[in-house]
This record gives C-alpha cells, sequence and structure tokens, in this order.
C-alpha cells in the first residue's frame, strides 16, 4: 500500500506515517503489536524517529493512539532486529547507522539482486514485466511530486518484484532477511536529489533490459544500482560528519565520497 498524501501540502514523513495509521480501520487487537512494529519502524526508516533519538513511550502511544503495551512489545521487536538500542533504565534510542556494516551490505545486497535480476530474465513473463513497468511509472510519479515516503514503497515493492521472478525461494529468504538492514541506508540515499533523480534512469535501465530478457545485463544493471546508492551513505557515514543527508548547497551526491578520499 503507498502512503497517501495530500496534493497540496507534502507532510513530513512522521506525520505521513501517523496519518497512515488514522486512516485505517480500528485494528483487532492481535493486529495492534504488528501494526505498531511497522509504523514504528516505517518511522525509523525515513528519519522521522532520527538516529541517536531517545523513545518517549507516553508521545508515541498518543501519536499511535494505542495503549503502552503495544508500543513496548513493538520497541522489544525493534530492539532484536537491531534498529534500537536498549539502555538499562533508561528509554530506548535509535540506532545510528553503520558506516562499516552498510560497506559491508554492499557487497551482499548487490551480488543477491544481481542474481535476482538475471534468474529473472531468463523467467519472467510479459505480464510481470508489465507490472514492473507500472511500479516504475509510479516511482516517477511520486519522485516528480517530491513524495519521497510512497516513492520508497514502490521502489521496495519494484525490488522485491524482481526477486520474487527469480523463482527461488532461498534467494527471496536472505533478501527478506538483509530488507530489514538495507532499507534505511535505501531510503537515506534518496535524499540528495541529484542521487534520487539518478536512480530513477537506473530503475530504467533495469527494465530495459529484462524486457529483451538480457540476463547478463539485468546482473549488471542491478549490481550497479545498489553500489551507487548504498555507497553514497556509506562514505557519507565514512566521512565523519555523522550524517547520512546533504548539508545546505550540497548538491552534488558524491560529496560525501570526495571527501572521504581526502581524508585517506
Amino acid at each position: 500500500m503507498f502512503l497517501p498524501v495530500p496534493s497540496t501540502i507534502s507532510p513530513s514523513p512522521l506525520a505521513a506515517l501517523i496519518a497512515v495509521a488514522a486512516a485505517q480501520a480500528p485494528p483487532r487487537k492481535g493486529d495492534l503489536h504488528n501494526n505498531t512494529v511497522v509504523v514504528l519502524r516505517n518511522m525509523i526508516i525515513t528519519g522521522a524517529l532520527a538516529p541517536g533519538e531517545r523513545l518517549n513511550e507516553r508521545e508515541l502511544c498518543e501519536q499511535l493512539k494505542v495503549s503502552r503495551t503495544p508500543v513496548r512489545e513493538a520497541i522489544k521487536t525493534l530492539t532484536q532486529e537491531g534498529l534500537l538500542h536498549a539502555l538499562p533504565n533508561r528509554s530506548p534510542v535509535v540506532a545510528p547507522l553503520d558506516a562499516a556494516q552498510t560497506a559491508a551490505l554492499i557487497e551482499v545486497v548487490a551480488a543477491i539482486e544481481g542474481l535476482a535480476g538475471e534468474l529473472a530474465a531468463r523467467r519472467i513473463s510479459e505480464s510481470e514485466v508489465a507490472e514492473l513497468g507500472i511500479l516504475h511509472y509510479t516511482m516517477l510519479r511520486h519522485h516528480a511530486r517530491d513524495e519521497l515516503p510512497d516513492y520508497f514503497q514502490a521502489n521496495k515493492t519494484f525490488h522485491r518484484r524482481i526477486v520474487e521472478y527469480a523463482d527461488n525461494p532461498v534467494l527471496l529468504w536472505v533478501w527478506d532477511l538483509l530488507a530489514l538492514r538495507v532499507d534505511r541506508a535505501r531510503y537515506a540515499s534518496n535524499r540528495w536529489p541529484s542521487r534520487w533523480q539518478e536512480a530513477t534512469g537506473e530503475h530504467a535501465g533495469i527494465l530495459e533490459k529484462l524486457a529483451v530478457r538480457d540476463a547478463a545485463g539485468v546482473a549488471a544493471h542491478m549490481r550497479q544500482h545498489v553500489r551507487n546508492g548504498l555507497s553514497l551513505v556509506a562514505a557519507s557515514l565514512q566521512a565523519g560528519d555523522g550524517r547520512v543527508t546533504p548539508a545546505n548547497g550540497d548538491a552534488n551526491p558524491h560529496a560525501a565520497q570526495e571527501r572521504m578520499e581526502r581524508k585517506t
């Protein structure tokens, strides 16, 4: 489901995510935990809850309109996933993005998505290519409207569909496990406007190669697409400024990489 964003005002990621929760039908009691986990996880991914930020249970309960029990259970789940750090006798904090881990993810995710693209090109149907085309144009629409949360949802679906079309359940299982660690970096990479623009063009290239069943071409495009996005985030973290978004005037998506190279 794509996040609904009013056409007149672009809300913050936090406002958009809370609006989604409020718009949904009242969940059954057994659904509260899962729904709360999803919303809090998305708040961390989008930066609505920033790295190092302490969670305030009372405020979260008010924002999400739930009691403390599902919030506390969600915090436990997200701590196990590595998105939160639990501290003795203190409120949990949002875990920072780690430069070394992000760099390590590049190698693994590029290999997995490259293999998925290669296999998908051999097995994909015309209707599945058409579905990816619809997702691509959905992303273009959200990009044109500067709707990053919505774009991210469509983008994740685009990547997962390619893995699904590879028709390898082990590959899909591994991709889903890694998604918990990849999502924040992948979302952050699109906060550089030039990088976000580049990503839309890379999706078009992937789709073109899939349409002609060019397995080697799809694999190469997928690997490079992953490297282009995640390496930007890793370079920003390694540059030592503690941020993964561009400073004012830093429109060059590769400026962080250049700063890191000057330091070494």
